[in-house]
């Protein structure tokens, strides 16, 4: 793997506020950690972990209490790990991966996030049932932006 692409994955992590990305190209594969204890998305070959929970664009300062108020009632909120274009379903005859009431394991798919032309299929990484589903299918999604709650 070309050192170039190390040193950027390293500049991405420091600037994105992203636990751990890990990078696979055929049978090279690198992994960056800054460590600590967030959960982290999985996805394959990159993992992201969450950014903080806010119902919109808010302040760093108001985002926090969402957090705390998020916490007592045991939902998780999954959130984008990327830019792009949120789809519900395989196909636009096919029915969504999951709706709301569906009872989801780590590893279900639940969404897919087109990024640069690439189909991203976005898992559960908790079990659980899926309470809400925050974003429109064909609407663009921002990174971080909350898509799914799961209780």
């Amino acid at each position: 793997m070309d050192i170039r692409k190390v040193k950027k994955l390293i500049e991405l992590l420091e600037e994105s506020g992203i636990a751990e990305i890990e990078i696979k190209e055929g049978e090279e594969s690198v992994r960056i950690s800054r460590g600590g204890s967030q959960p982290i998305y999985h996805q394959p070959a990159v993992h992201y972990a969450p950014p903080q929970v806010a119902s919109a664009p808010a302040p760093v300062a108001a985002a926090a209490p969402a957090v705390a108020a998020a916490a007592p009632n045991n939902d998780y909120a999954v959130t984008a790990p990327m830019v792009g274009t949120y789809y519900a379903s395989a196909s636009p005859s096919s029915k969504p991966f999951v709706d709301i009431g569906s009872e989801v394991k780590v590893g279900d798919t639940l969404c897919i996030i087109e990024a640069m032309k690439m189909m991203n299929q976005i898992e559960s990484d908790r079990a659980g049932k899926v309470t809400s589903v925050l974003a429109k299918n064909g609407e663009a999604v921002e990174f971080g932006q909350v898509l799914f709650i799961i209780e």
